[in-house]
């Protein structure tokens, strides 16, 4: 396969920041009550990913080790301040319903996870495509977890009446607990097909999680992906 459209399929499928990385679960249960606000978040979150791996890629020689984190904040600090203001001018109700998640942003996993453990290594048409990639595979998490709760808790899905007349909405699924219950349903149904998260790939692989007592060798990111 092409290492950038590799790149595409790992952050889509392989290595689905959500649902295989378990990483930026905040947003992921917050703002996912319906299926536009999880579209809204993860186009966000995209674009903030691309630029920010595109800037530190382009810098990475320049930037010294001992202010390299810091530097990654004030990046992507900038570009999420950047993409807050052009939501609250020109998509003001998606601004509303977001609310405080848009700048925190700044202190998602992902997006600092992304810059530390690959912008920072590869080139900027690499860096693009890893932030494209993770993009697009948060916001499909986003998405599905928004119209599962939507359709099961409103009866809507992206707004358009779905649900039978005469069956009852489950309010919960749209209230936080909904939230919980529709990820683990997620990461169920992922298990019974066979894709696995990384914590479960570590825990078939003998991990009990207890690790302050452990002796064992972990395995490396490539050992476990294997399996």
């Amino acid at each position: 396969m092409n290492k950038y459209f590799e790149r595409i399929y790992n952050g889509i499928i392989k290595e689905n920041p959500t649902m295989i990385l378990m990483l930026g679960m905040c947003p992921t249960l917050a703002v996912s009550t319906r299926a536009m606000n999880g579209i809204g978040m993860g186009l966000s979150t995209t674009a903030v990913l691309i630029l920010s791996n595109l800037v530190i890629s382009l810098l990475r020689k320049t930037i010294p080790d001992e202010v390299r984190l810091p530097s990654y904040i004030v990046v992507v600090a900038s570009l999420v301040t950047v993409t807050e203001l052009l939501i609250e001018a020109y998509l003001p109700s998606l601004y509303e319903a977001l609310g405080i998640y848009i700048p925190l942003i700044v202190v998602n996993c992902i997006i600092l996870g992304r810059a530390e453990a690959y912008a920072n290594k590869h080139t900027p048409m690499l860096s693009v495509m890893d932030g494209l990639g993770m993009g697009l595979g948060f916001t499909l998490a986003l998405t599905l977890a928004g119209l599962l709760r939507e359709v099961l808790g409103n009866g809507t899905a992206f707004g358009a009446q779905v649900m039978p007349a005469g069956m009852e909405p489950m309010a919960i699924f749209v209230q936080p607990p909904g939230a919980f219950l529709i990820l683990a349903l997620i990461i169920a149904v992922m298990n019974a097909i066979g894709i696995k998260t990384r914590q479960r790939k570590l825990v078939d692989g003998g991990c009990d999680g207890a690790c302050a007592g452990c002796t064992a060798e972990c395995p490396t990111n490539k050992e476990v992906d294997a399996k």
